[in-house]
């Protein structure tokens, strides 16, 4: 008897596999991703009968053919790592689609137990199944479960074990068998643990089959590898990744000649005949084994479709639900949001009122402003992050999510996406790292890289600072929101462009097959929502956290490196000795003058500093945005988080601590800059550098820094070039002289 037994989870999206998981491992999971890729690997443990197992969920997928990345991992974790044991979740209420996936395992060999999920659901729908006659039919054992009420559990977990201990089905056979029934395929038992399922393709497709095979056998680094005859189909499948692996010019011109043979022959492709004959199994196992009790009228799932997902109604039941989803997150997390940044804010302020007084001030500053920042800034989002997923939980998990993407698919083809890419798009309107996070639902590796390439084009709400204090310090009331609704639209219209651009250059490649499946609706489990919520927030605690943490104390170095020379600081200490002693009488003249002193002390000091020094050197090249040394001193400080350009702006002009509200800041910038600059401010901010927060997500998501580098630098060089033709033009046209 084994004491560890490795379990892979497989089964389409919307089977409802998360769930199974979840009520196998409870809260002994963790997530992290699969070598080099972008995909989560979700893995937990259980215990049955003194055994553990390690359960590892792997990524929903329709097939073993790998047409996205999910599909890949999911293929070479069963090929390479070798489970134990392989449970394929089925909707027991959507066999014949969901067996698909179960005939491709079978054919592959692997020891396999099929969880019959949802079997309430069939059965409320009339279906009886027979499920000794399929499990004979499959040669792998059936449990019937119901993952959101945890029936079957036990169950399921006894078939693993025996499985693991046994093999498959009919073990005690001695010799190898065939189990020959009127569906044209045959069941093979392969010594004692590995059962494969051999559907006949008919004689064209058979005889290329063997074709392939046989150069295949000869072949002992494949042949080792690899079932050979499962090899030959997904070869004939125009499996991409698999052809990769064959070296042998012979064996690749063998499978073009029988790829050309049997659409010759049969008149469709070699993947469609394939996948006729799959389906033709599955079907006459079907008949066999299930039948209807009652005839099947429209369910209520077909009857809520009718008008969640028509013309009409659909797109406005879409943006309604949006705004719910935006209320909760951006409204519900505004309170804990502010409950974080009070809490940092009164700890930096006990540490400044504790520290010793007369001693060295740098370690000071580094925690108070470096690694506290820093901490801060990587908290403060959890909220909204953990809001976020919570409403995206519910809403996939009732099967609504499924339809969001369907109403938006035709329009998001036309930018070369599809319309699960428009709600990551949506969230981006309020803040970018958990719009990018929200890809995650995208299969295709180009769509998902894409769509978080264009998300910081978003306006989040870490820009309406910005917005705020520039559009009245420059326009007049009339003119505010139109102001704000044109910067909005050109963000949209750019990232538009930006992905249609990206899909026909950097990531161009053939549109992956996406079948917009409509699950039926159901109620969410708390408990599987709980953990998908949580589940992410920990991860970008985890894994963001680090990287946003060591940007913020590089900021705090360059901001505060090399300090004022000991006599500027000399100078402004007289300065205040002056004060007191002039103004001694006068508290509120004494304090108003102080503090003049004190934020002329910090403009010089962030003048001085590399920040600064940088923000000169740069000024040449902001010219032609009309950006001085100033806006560029305040741009870098923007990295940390847009909405910090403000507060920088009031430092390089002696105001200290201000806001968007701050009317001596406003007074400042109308004297200093023409409304076209403050237009371009505006316009730079919009389409320039993500935050460092977003780009630490991106690395994350994208799995390299080559994407998030590519996307700073892409967005920025895109933000000076229509910055500099705005302004220049602009100049042109005589519009905003001063």
């Amino acid at each position: 008897m084994k004491s560890k037994i490795i379990v892979a989870l497989a089964g389409n999206p919307n089977s409802g596999k998360s769930t199974i998981f979840n009520e196998l491992t409870g809260a002994r999971q963790h997530v992290g991703n699969y070598p080099g890729v972008t995909v989560e690997r979700k893995e937990g443990l259980c215990r049955y009968n003194g055994i553990e197992l390690q359960v590892v969920d792997l990524p929903g997928t329709y097939s073993l053919t790998a047409y996205s990345e999910d599909e890949l991992v999911a293929r070479n974790f069963i090929i390479n790592e070798k489970p134990d044991v392989v449970v394929d979740v089925i909707d027991s209420s959507n066999l014949e689609r969901n067996l698909y996936l179960a005939v491709q395992l079978m054919e592959l060999g692997v020891p396999l137990v099929l969880a019959f999920n949802m079997s309430d659901l069939a059965k409320a729908r009339g279906y009886e199944i027979d499920i000794n006659k399929l499990s004979r039919f499959f040669g792998a054992r059936i449990v019937q479960t119901i993952g959101n009420k945890g029936t079957g559990i036990k169950e399921l977990l006894k078939a693993i074990v025996e499985t693991a201990e046994n093999g498959s089905l009919n073990r005690e056979r001695k010799e190898k068998e065939t189990l020959t029934n009127d569906l044209s395929s045959r069941v093979s038992i392969r010594g004692a643990r590995k059962v494969t399922l051999t559907i006949n393709y008919g004689r064209v497709i058979e005889e290329e089959i063997a074709k392939i095979q046989s150069l295949l056998e000869a072949d002992t680094s494949i042949a080792n590898r690899y079932d050979t005859r499962w090899l030959a189909i997904k070869l004939l499948e125009n499996d991409r990744d698999l052809l990769k692996e064959i070296k042998s010019p012979k064996i690749h011109k063998q499978i073009e000649k029988s790829r050309a043979r049997i659409e010759e022959i049969l008149g469709e492709s070699a993947e469609t005949a394939i996948a006729g004959a799959r389906y033709g199994f599955i079907s006459g196992a079907c008949q066999e084994a299930v039948r209807s009790t009652i005839e099947i009228r429209h369910t209520i799932s077909e009857k809520i479709d009718s008008v969640v997902t028509s013309r009409f109604l659909g797109p406005p039941i879409f943006l309604g639900l949006m705004y719910l989803v935006f209320h909760l997150t951006f409204t519900l997390g505004n309170p804990p949001m502010e409950w974080i940044e009070n809490f940092f804010g009164w700890l930096s302020r006990t540490i400044q009122r504790w520290w010793p007084t007369g001693s060295e001030s740098l370690l000071k500053s580094l925690l108070v402003d470096g690694v506290i920042g820093g901490v801060g800034g990587v908290i403060v989002f959890l909220p909204n992050i953990l809001l976020l997923f919570l409403a995206i939980s519910i809403l996939e998990d009732s099967g609504y999510m499924a339809r969001a993407a369907f109403i938006m698919d035709r329009l998001m083809h036309k930018i070369g996406l599809h319309g699960k890419s428009f709600i990551p798009m949506l969230i981006g309107f309020g803040c970018s790292i958990p719009a990018i996070m929200a890809t995650r639902t995208l299969e295709d590796r180009r769509d998902r890289l894409t769509t978080m390439f264009v998300i910081p084009l978003m306006s989040c709400g870490a820009r309406l600072p910005i917005y705020s204090l520039i559009i009245p310090a420059f326009f007049p009331q009339a003119w505010h929101a139109p102001m704000l609704w044109t910067i909005y639209t050109i963000g949209i219209v750019v990232a538009i462009l930006v992905a249609k651009i990206l899909r026909v250059t950097v990531l161009k490649g053939e549109s992956v097959p996406f079948v917009m499946e409509l699950p039926p609706y159901r109620m969410p489990t708390i408990k599987g929502v709980m953990i998908h919520m949580w589940e992410r927030g920990w991860l970008y605690l985890k894994k963001a956290g680090t990287i946003i943490l060591s940007i913020s104390i590089l900021l705090w170095a360059i901001t505060t490196f090399p300090r004022l020379p000991a006599e500027e600081r000399a100078r402004f200490e007289k300065e205040r000795l002056t004060v007191q002693a002039k103004f001694a009488n006068d508290d509120k003249e004494k304090t108003a003058r102080l503090t003049a002193i004190d934020n002329a002390e910090i403009e010089a000091a962030l003048e001085y500093s590399i920040a600064g020094r940088i923000g000169r050197v740069i000024e040449p090249l902001l010219k032609p945005m009309g950006f001085d040394w100033k806006i560029g001193t305040a741009l870098i400080g923007a990295f940390a988080a847009k909405e910090v350009f403000v507060a920088q702006l009031g430092i390089v002009y002696s105001v200290g601590e201000a806001d968007e509200e701050s009317e001596t800041l406003r007074q400042k910038l109308q004297n200093s800059y023409s409304p076209l600059v403050g237009f371009c401010i505006m316009l730079f901010m919009l389409l320039s550098m993500p935050c460092m927060a977003t780009m630490a997500v991106m690395k994350r998501e994208s799995n390299s820094w080559k994407w998030a580098l590519f996307q700073l630098i892409g967005l920025t060089i895109i933000a000076y070039m229509l910055t500099t033709s705005v302004y220049q033009i602009g100049q042109l046209l005589k519009i905003g002289i001063g």
